[in-house]
């Protein structure tokens, strides 16, 4: 009997691997990047969050698993709206709070850099990255973020309404 509903988790798997749904789209074109302030920034910032926050988003194998790459869609997806690097210039970009969240540890997220190793900042990358990202975003205001409508992937595993990477994640 065990065999038996081992055989069916098993068929289930493979099949979610077959249904095309809650992938990330990972071949979005780069149409303007921030003049950023230095190359060793621009390294840092997508060595730690590039994945989420532009349109170069490169994921190990691992990450295309389902029912995994639903969450990463997801989180991707909410990246890149709060704020996405390759598409510069955008209204909804809240490159003021980019600061914020790495200041205060909640970015890049724990659970993102127990999978990703080359994203966590040490203390001297976190500072150089804050004073980079600072000279190189300007001191703009936070402003409110227009609501987007959400994605398949949200409304199956929704996330807090403010930032889905909360000091839990820590």
């Amino acid at each position: 009997m065990a065999y038996i509903a081992i055989g069916e988790a098993v068929v289930v798997f493979v099949g979610i691997q077959l249904i095309p749904w809650g992938r990330p789209v990972l071949d979005l074109p780069v149409k303007a990047e921030p003049k950023w302030d230095s190359p060793s920034t621009r390294q840092l910032f997508f060595r730690a969050c590039g994945d989420c926050h532009s349109n170069q988003t490169v994921l190990p194998w691992y990450d295309l698993i389902a029912p995994i790459t639903w969450m990463i869609n997801r989180d991707i997806e909410k990246g890149r709206a709060a704020l996405n690097v390759s598409e510069w210039g955008r209204e909804e970009n809240e490159a003021g709070e980019a600061v914020d969240t790495i200041k205060n540890g909640s970015m890049p997220p724990t659970l993102y850099t127990l999978f990703h190793p080359s994203a966590k900042l040490s203390a001297s990358d976190k500072e150089t990255l804050v004073q980079g990202l600072v000279t190189t975003f300007g001191s703009e205001p936070k402003r409110d973020r227009k609501k987007k409508k959400p994605s398949d992937a949200m409304r199956f595993f929704p996330a807090q309404e403010d930032n889905f990477h909360t000091d839990t994640d820590r």
